[in-house]
């Protein structure tokens, strides 16, 4: 039973596609970044073994001794594990490879599904205020991405502007549907965000015009461009708001963080039919 004396809990997106090379990581970063510039209180969940997220915010291994692995596993709690960066607003419970034998070493624990969940529902979130969680999952359909969609309000899709972009959506759309009818019936898309567009290219506008045709509303207008600026801030532990703030690819993150705060002010994200 909820408590109805404790504050509002911050909105969980699980930023997921199970395609590797969609801009998941990047998206997650900067998004947040781009939401933190804007005032909210923004906490990063580095769900990937591959810890991309934390080494794309200046976290260096020596700083990752507790991880969202020891989260999972309960060795210790939410205030233990998280870890302020160096973008005001913006925190970050961080990943390594630990993370890569959780499917073998949760799977007997009854309750494996909802760890992320039990989490981040922790009276220690409490105290940080925050506006928004954004947890970046592994480019796969595995015990870790069900655990951030089960602890998820909605679920942010980044998709790459190419051939075959539209085929693995489907997959996920229903491993979306899976986790509603099972684990948590409240679970939304909150949309879907077209990433390394290139105006120039062909592809990339039919690629656009197709997700639009099929998805509708459920595409956010604000399209994330093919930007050097954007692949060059992570080498140097930046978001590409900190790297260069007047680049294309800051204004189109800012614009991003904007139309999310708006969808979410004016309308609930869509229901998979």
């Amino acid at each position: 039973m909820s408590d109805p004396t404790r504050p509002k809990g911050p909105k969980i997106i699980a930023i997921s596609n199970q395609k590797g090379g969609v801009g998941k990581t990047t998206t997650t970063i900067n998004l947040g970044a781009a939401l933190a510039e804007l005032g909210k209180r923004v906490l990063l969940v580095d769900l990937d073994p591959q810890g991309n997220a934390s080494t794309g915010l200046g976290i260096d291994a020596d700083r990752r001794e507790t991880t969202t692995y020891e989260l999972l596993t309960e060795e210790v709690g939410l205030g233990e594990a998280i870890q302020e960066t160096d973008v005001e607003n913006l925190w970050i419970i961080p990943a390594n490879t630990d993370l890569s034998s959780a499917d073998i070493e949760l799977y007997s624990n009854e309750k494996r599904i909802f760890l992320m969940h039990d989490a981040l529902r922790q009276h220690a979130i409490d105290g940080y205020g925050f506006d928004y969680v954004l947890i970046d999952c592994p480019p796969s359909l595995n015990l870790l991405t069900v655990n951030a969609m089960v602890a998820a309000d909605s679920v942010l899709v980044p998709l790459q502007s190419e051939f075959f972009a539209l085929e693995g959506l489907s997959q996920l759309m229903l491993s979306v549907r899976e986790v509603r009818e099972s684990a948590n019936p409240n679970l939304r898309i909150e949309g879907v965000v077209m990433t390394m567009y290139d105006r120039r290219n062909n592809l990339s506008q039919l690629v656009e015009n197709d997700a639009r045709d099929n998805l509708g509303e459920m595409v956010f207008k604000t399209v994330i461009p093919r930007n050097v600026r954007v692949s060059e801030a992570p080498s140097y532990a930046l978001s590409v708001l900190d790297y260069d703030s007047n680049s294309r690819g800051s204004q189109a993150y800012r614009a991003m963080a904007k139309e999310l705060i708006a969808r979410n002010t004016t309308v609930k994200a869509k229901v998979v039919a």
